[in-house]
C-alpha cells in the first residue's frame, strides 16, 4: 500500500500508507488475529486457586477474561473496517495520480495537498476530529453493547467473568410475559410511552399558553415574568429535583405545612407523593412541567416575536376572530418551526433519566420485580445494569430503546412540514 504514491512522486503520502498497512500488519500479528481467534468461544479458562505451603498463602493463575475478550475482539474488527476504508483511499489516490501522469499534468506534492485541505477540501479537515470521536465513543461501544446483548454477561449462574454466546434468548426473555424480565418489561414499555406523550404535549401546550399570555400587548413587565420562569433553567436540575424530592417526603416540607400549619390533613395520613403508583406518576409528571416548560416558553417567544404580522392582519380583513386565528395560522406556524424540537423533547424525555431517578428513584417498588411503578426504559436500564449486573438484559433493552426512537424520529420528522417544505411556510 502506497507503492503508486511513491512511484510517482507522492513520497510522504507513500511513505504514510506504507506506515499504516506496517502497523495493521503488525497489529493483527500480535494482537488483532488472536482477539477475533477468541470471538467464537469468548474464552474457557477459569482462574485456578491453589495454595502455597512455602508461603502460607492463596495464590491465584488468572483465566480468561471475556470482557476483554468481546472489548479486544471488537476493537479487532473495527480497526480491519477502518484499515479497509484506508486502503481504498491508497488506491483512489494511486490510480488519480497515475491518471495525472499519463495526462501529462502536474501530480500533486505534500504541499499542494495541504493547500487543497485548508481549501476546497476544507470540509474534511474539519470533519476529521468529529467524525472520529463520533466513532469512537458513540459507534464503538454501541457495537459492543450490541455484542453483548447476544451473550449470558450477568450475574446469573456466575457469569461475570466467564461468558458464552446465546443467540437471540435475551431478546425472546425480554418480550416473553412468562418470566419476570418479560413481565416488567411491557409495564415500564408502556408507562415510558405515556410518560414521553404527557411530557411533551403539555410542556408544549403550556409553555405556548404561557408564552402567548406574557405577549399580549395588554400585558406589562414581560421581561420580568420570562427571566422569573427563566430561573429553574439556571438552577441545575441535580440541585432542584433533590430538594423537591425532600419537600415531598411523608415528613417532608409539604406535608408538615398541610398537617400542622394549615391542618388540612391529619398527621397518620400525610400525602403519598412519592409512595402510592399513582401519585408518583402524577408528581412526576407536575414536577416535569416545572422544570420543561421555560425551555418551551423561550423558545416559542422568540418564533412569535418574529411571527409576520400580515399574516394576521390579512385574516381579520376576512373576517376572522382570535380563536380562527390561532388555530389556522399561529398554531400550525409554531408548529412548522418546532417540529423538530418537539421530536427532540420527546425522544429526550424517552431518556429523562435525571426527574425520575432523582425525583422517585424509579418507585414505589412493584412486588416481584426488578422495576418501579415511575421507572422509564432508561432508568429500568441503570438498575439492571449498575444494582443487579444483567448486563445482557440491559443491552438488550438498550436496543430496543435505540431502534424504536430512531424508527419514531425519523418517520415523524419526515411526514413533517419542516422536512416537507423546508422553503418556508404557506
Amino acid at each position: 500500500m502506497g507503492f503508486g504514491n511513491l512511484i510517482h512522486g507522492q513520497i510522504v503520502k507513500g511513505l504514510l500508507f506504507l506506515s499504516i498497512q506496517v502497523l495493521y500488519v503488525y497489529y493483527m500479528i500480535t494482537a488483532g488475529i488472536p482477539a477475533i481467534k477468541m470471538l467464537p468461544t469468548l474464552g474457557w479458562l477459569e482462574q485456578v486457586e491453589t495454595w502455597n505451603e512455602e508461603k502460607m498463602i492463596y495464590e491465584y493463575a488468572a483465566g480468561h477474561n471475556s470482557v476483554l475478550i468481546l472489548l479486544w475482539g471488537v476493537v479487532a474488527i473495527s480497526i480491519s473496517f477502518a484499515f479497509f476504508f484506508i486502503w481504498r483511499a491508497a488506491l483512489k489516490s494511486a490510480y488519480k495520480a497515475d491518471l495525472l501522469h499519463k495526462e501529462g499534468s502536474k501530480v500533486n506534492r505534500l504541499k499542494d495537498d495541504i493547500h487543497d485541505l485548508f481549501d476546497e477540501k476544507i470540509h474534511n479537515l474539519l470533519l476529521t476530529l468529529p467524525v472520529l470521536g463520533v466513532l469512537i465513543f458513540t459507534v464503538l461501544p454501541l457495537v459492543y453493547m450490541i455484542a453483548m446483548a447476544f451473550t449470558n454477561y450477568s450475574k446469573e449462574n456466575d457469569h461475570l467473568v466467564l461468558f458464552d454466546w446465546v443467540g437471540f434468548d435475551n431478546f425472546t426473555r425480554v418480550v416473553n410475559m412468562q418470566n419476570s424480565v418479560g413481565q416488567a418489561f411491557w409495564p415500564v414499555l408502556g408507562w415510558t410511552v405515556i410518560w414521553a406523550v404527557l411530557a411533551t404535549a403539555l410542556n408544549f401546550i403550556l409553555g405556548l399558553s404561557l408564552a402567548m399570555l406574557i405577549g399580549r400587548k395588554r400585558t406589562r413587565l414581560k421581561s420580568m415574568w420570562r427571566v422569573i420562569f427563566a430561573f429553574t433553567i439556571a438552577v441545575p436540575q441535580f440541585v432542584s429535583l433533590l430538594i423537591i424530592r425532600t419537600m415531598l417526603q411523608p415528613q417532608g416540607a409539604i406535608n408538615m405545612l398541610l398537617i400542622h400549619d394549615l391542618k388540612w390533613i391529619a398527621e397518620t395520613d400525610p400525602l403519598p407523593f412519592l409512595t402510592n403508583p399513582m401519585w408518583a406518576r402524577f408528581t412526576v409528571v407536575i414536577i416535569n412541567l416545572w422544570v420543561g416548560i421555560p425551555y418551551t416558553l423561550l423558545q416559542v417567544t422568540g418564533i412569535l416575536q418574529n411571527f409576520p404580522e400580515e399574516y394576521t392582519e390579512a385574516a381579520r380583513i376576512d373576517g376572522a376572530n382570535s380563536i380562527v386565528i390561532f388555530f389556522k395560522i399561529t398554531l400550525p406556524y409554531v408548529l412548522f418551526i418546532m417540529s423538530p424540537y418537539i421530536i427532540t423533547q420527546f425522544t429526550g424525555n424517552i431518556n429523562n433519566f435525571n426527574v425520575i431517578y432523582l425525583l422517585s428513584g424509579g418507585g414505589p417498588p412493584r412486588p416481584n420485580s426488578t422495576a418501579g411503578y415511575t421507572d422509564l426504559l432508561v432508568t429500568w436500564l441503570y438498575k439492571l445494569t449498575v444494582d443487579q449486573q444483567y448486563y445482557n438484559i440491559g443491552a438488550v433493552i438498550g436496543i430496543f430503546t435505540f431502534v424504536t426512537l430512531s424508527i419514531v424520529a425519523l418517520v415523524t420528522y419526515r411526514s413533517s412540514g419542516s422536512y416537507k417544505d423546508e422553503e418556508g411556510f404557506q
